[in-house]
């Protein structure tokens, strides 16, 4: 259960314009509908002194804790992870992920739970971070379904999405207009619905997300506070 939990914080994105990636830092509230447990995560992208960009996330709840770091760089419109870090503790199941990306071989390499990772590296591949820049990026560019290459655990896993239209959502900063987006999945393979809203006003800079579970349990993520490029996000 917390687990879970760990895993929508961790879904958080991050703002994205088509070739001008902006700093940020945001910060979010969770809450369980049927319990009383809540959490909150913390994330940031900066630029780094050699042109590429660091993802940084740390989500905690009660004893349960989730590191996440990325670095990446853009590409024209493409982007590409150079590194990818995973570490959850303080669950009973640790795990530990380290990727790193070698374009000049074209490779993938690194550990998953201490074991070996190795897998071919094309233009388009992504880890758990930076797909969601992409994600924000063909939201903005006004598409309606995406398709994301994205590794997962030995292997490279496809992870679609849609847009299911326009809404206005309640945060901690006031009311925004958003793109409310889901994760499609296939019916007989999987029960999970994610749902994720987007602000249309602060570059797309995830405000909410709504996860139920296959037991039926449902979580809600919702904007703290946050800025985008030194301005600080506000709602109507």
């Amino acid at each position: 259960m917390r687990r879970a939990l760990l895993f929508a914080l961790a879904v958080l994105a991050l703002p994205l314009q088509a070739a001008d990636l902006k700093p940020f830092s945001a910060s979010y509230t969770a809450d369980w509908k049927q319990l009383p447990m809540s959490g909150t995560a913390e994330r940031s992208l900066e630029k780094n002194a050699n042109g590429t960009w660091s993802l940084n996330f740390k989500a905690s709840m009660m004893i349960a804790s989730l590191t996440e770091e990325s670095t990446l760089r853009l590409d024209k419109d493409a982007l590409l992870p150079q590194t990818y870090h995973f570490e959850r503790g303080g669950l009973g199941k640790a795990k530990k992920v380290d990727l790193n990306f070698d374009w000049n071989k074209k490779e993938i390499t690194g550990t998953d739970r201490g074991d070996a990772i190795k897998l071919p590296l094309n233009r388009g591949v992504l880890d758990k971070s930076t797909y969601q820049l992409a994600l924000q990026h063909d939201i903005a560019a006004g598409k309606k379904s995406v398709s994301y290459q994205v590794v997962d655990g030995d292997e490279i896993d496809t992870y679609d999405f849609r847009v299911l239209g326009t809404e206005k959502v309640t945060t901690k900063t006031g009311q925004v207009d958003a793109i409310k987006v889901e994760r499609v999945r296939d019916p007989s393979q999987s029960k999970r619905i994610t749902e994720l809203w987007f602000a249309k006003d602060w570059d797309y800079l995830l405000v909410q997300l709504r996860q139920v579970e296959t037991d039926g349990k449902e979580y809600v993520i919702v904007l703290q506070d946050g800025t985008v490029d030194g301005k600080s996000v506000k709602g109507n």
